[in-house]
């Protein structure tokens, strides 16, 4: 690990591409970047390919919105942390990952875009060390009073453009989402819209009406469906009748709109994954792990953000839990979402793929990059074995595990 990134092949596969499985083929990069993809690859001089013995190779993954891992939480806001949680995840397959933010003070906030900001620059430097890392998500604080899940609730608040613009000058932050009902949340969206970010919902109570407001200025994604989300009959409880639509109404209305789901097992059952897909379909659905500090840990108790501030929750080795029936995030890779998802639905194999790759690229806007298996994208790799396991992950051109690892 952590020499330049080198020529390189992997042959004797099946090629997952966003349409469809091309078999009996191979991957070739050079200096990082993919050079050539197809069933009769002219491999460089001197490259020792990899065999992949029949099995899947896959774009590496891509995950949206995730907290931690191997002991670690990016709001502890030191590299140290970010390079455990991002090693961790490395592991697991994903190959590209975006640090997301809890509630919490702005120093606390600062902090953490500041580590992830030099573990990022630490990778690049070396790679084959950790994942790519494009921008952090903005995700916590601005979420609604009693939407907050398992985040500190005294850390919830308004967006306040004096605050978030110290976020986003560090030109860092690539996914922001605020609760639509909070005063100031079309400013937001329009402010980080216009910066090129993917402005989100999140942890919120809206209603029809003011997700329409904020669609206007540029919100386009929801995040983790149904969960810490409005309904038809909470509509009803802030409104009184006639019942009013959603958010989750309002997703499912407008085609343009994106959303994510945990498929951990825990947060949602197989019919609402099924559902979320036929409805959405694999270019407008997301697989995210939410994934907290205790990803490869026992179950115990844990420190949701900050490890000394952040809010206690248990894992149960599936899932966390902030109370008996309250879920907190996941303990599980983006790996493992893909085998639920493909065990669970009747989407086929490459769509799946798809919603951990290509569709994450393309909401987050780096899709000319990274996501697919295809030529001029960085070489971000991995061999799947036919139960989704992953036997290989070879980052930005760098074998980042396999049998010499």
């Amino acid at each position: 690990m952590g020499v330049e990134a080198t020529a390189g092949a992997i042959i004797n596969g099946t090629v997952v591409l966003p349409d469809r499985l091309l078999r009996n083929a191979a991957v070739v990069w050079e200096d990082g970047r993919i050079s050539s993809v197809g069933c009769t690859p002219e491999i460089p001089p001197g490259v020792r390919p990899i065999d992949a013995e029949g099995h899947l190779i896959s774009p590496g993954f891509i995950d949206l919105h995730v907290h931690g891992g191997g002991g670690a939480d990016f709001m502890d806001g030191t590299v140290a942390s970010v390079i455990t949680a991002c090693s961790a995840h490395l592991r697991h397959g994903t190959t590209t990952i975006f640090p997301t933010t809890t509630t919490g003070d702005e120093q606390l906030l600062l902090d953490m875009l500041d580590s992830c900001h030099t573990a990022a620059a630490q990778f690049a430097a070396c790679p084959g060390t950790g994942p790519w890392i494009p921008g952090i998500h903005l995700y916590g604080p601005y979420f609604a009073a009693g939407k907050q899940g398992c985040h500190d609730p005294a850390g919830c608040r308004a967006p306040d453009p004096e605050e978030y613009r110290k976020y986003l000058s560090s030109n860092f932050v690539r996914i922001a989402t605020c609760a639509a009902e909070l005063p100031g949340a079309e400013d937001f969206s329009r402010i980080f819209h216009d910066a090129g970010c993917l402005v989100t919902c999140g942890h919120s109570n809206a209603s029809w009406t003011e997700m329409q407001k904020v669609h206007d200025a540029g919100m386009r994604h929801v995040d983790h469906f149904w969960c810490a989300m409005s309904s038809v009959p909470a509509m009803r409880q802030r409104f009184g009748p006639p019942m009013q639509g959603s958010m989750a109404e309002f997703v499912l209305m407008h085609r343009e709109m994106s959303t994510e789901v945990i498929a951990d097992g825990c947060h949602l059952a197989p019919e609402l994954l099924e559902f979320a897909w036929r409805m959405k379909g694999s270019d407008r659905l997301c697989l995210v792990t939410d994934c907290n500090r205790a990803l490869d840990l026992p179950p115990g108790e844990y420190k949701f953000g900050h490890h000394e501030l952040g809010t206690t929750f248990r894992s149960d080795g599936r899932t966390g839990w902030a109370a008996p029936d309250s879920l907190a995030s996941s303990v599980q890779g983006m790996d493992f979402m893909v085998r639920h998802m493909r065990q669970v639905t009747t989407a086929p194999l490459h769509e799946v793929i798809r919603m951990a790759t290509a569709t994450p690229a393309e909401r987050a806007g780096i899709q000319d990059q990274t996501g697919r298996v295809e030529c001029g994208l960085q070489a971000d790799l991995l061999i799947l074995d036919d139960d989704l396991q992953v036997l290989r992950v070879i980052a930005q051109g760098v074998s980042a595990s396999g049998p010499e690892h």
